[in-house]
């Protein structure tokens, strides 16, 4: 039977904390291998804690298909590759306050991110998804389509930085409301100062992973993924092009407004 939505039992919390809040290896948008299993980032909150099944209880309002795709990712052998439910409904949110109509997503996997915007832009609202792998993608477009959303995402299978100068390209600059980049991240600088140039004066970049599990607290010189995380983080910090907010949510995920 359905779950009520403001209802979410253990196994499902459980299962969300594992997933990841982004995988801290960072496939999806770039140029990286597969992840190693074990690496996965987890959440500030002990994900069998009853504080986090509280939020959970207390905030999650999550649409039907999203949560059957939530639980066919889960599956998956890279599922805790997935950003988590809460931080998705804060996305959706925040793409909600400004009244976007174009978001471009950095790293895709199954769709479930990608799926959670576009549920809440208009009609003729559009998600740039950009992804390297269209196998991962398969498993979540029926549900597009189910969701009846299938035609405001525009999968683009190519390295995310082609992608992105293809829209610059194009004459898209300042024209984007919302990015989420959550991909390869020794990319991470790249991703930034492209979206940065797409994004429309008052709109948000979301850059996720930015505590990669509290490595960047000591990056090791040759853990490349977290050197540059870091490096980005005291970048953003002096960046006087943003306003920013760092949240120390899921696996940490910074808010850049763009002034």
């Amino acid at each position: 039977s359905e779950m009520p939505l403001l209802s979410v039992p253990k196994e499902v919390a459980v299962g969300t904390a594992m997933l990841g809040i982004a995988f801290a290896t960072g496939v999806l948008a770039g140029k990286r291998r597969p992840p190693t299993p074990g690496t996965h980032t987890g959440t500030f909150i002990g994900k069998n804690s009853p504080l986090w099944q509280y939020i959970l209880d207390h905030s999650l309002r999550e649409h039907p298909i999203l949560k059957k795709l939530r639980l066919l990712t889960i599956e998956h052998p890279w599922g805790r590759m997935m950003v988590s439910c809460d931080q998705a409904q804060l996305m959706a949110n925040l793409v909600k306050l400004i009244k976007a109509k174009k978001v471009i997503e950095i790293g895709v996997f199954t769709g479930y991110n990608a799926l959670n915007m576009a549920l809440v832009l208009p009609d003729n609202g559009q998600v740039i998804a950009c992804d390297i792998n269209e196998d991962y993608a398969k498993i979540g477009k029926p549900l597009w389509k189910e969701a009846g959303v299938e035609h405001k995402i525009d999968l683009r299978i190519n390295p995310a930085i082609q992608t992105l100068d293809e829209l610059l390209a194009s004459g898209e600059a300042e024209t984007f409301d919302f990015a989420f980049i959550d991909a390869d991240k020794e990319s991470y600088n790249e991703y930034y100062e492209k979206c940065l140039q797409l994004v429309r004066k008052g709109g948000i970049i979301a850059i996720d992973n930015v505590l990669f599990s509290g490595k960047v607290l000591k990056p090791r010189k040759d853990d490349l993924a977290v050197q540059s995380i870091h490096r980005l983080n005291e970048k953003l910090l002096r960046d006087s092009r943003v306003s920013i907010s760092m949240l120390p949510m899921a696996d940490g995920v910074t808010l850049a407004f763009k002034l």
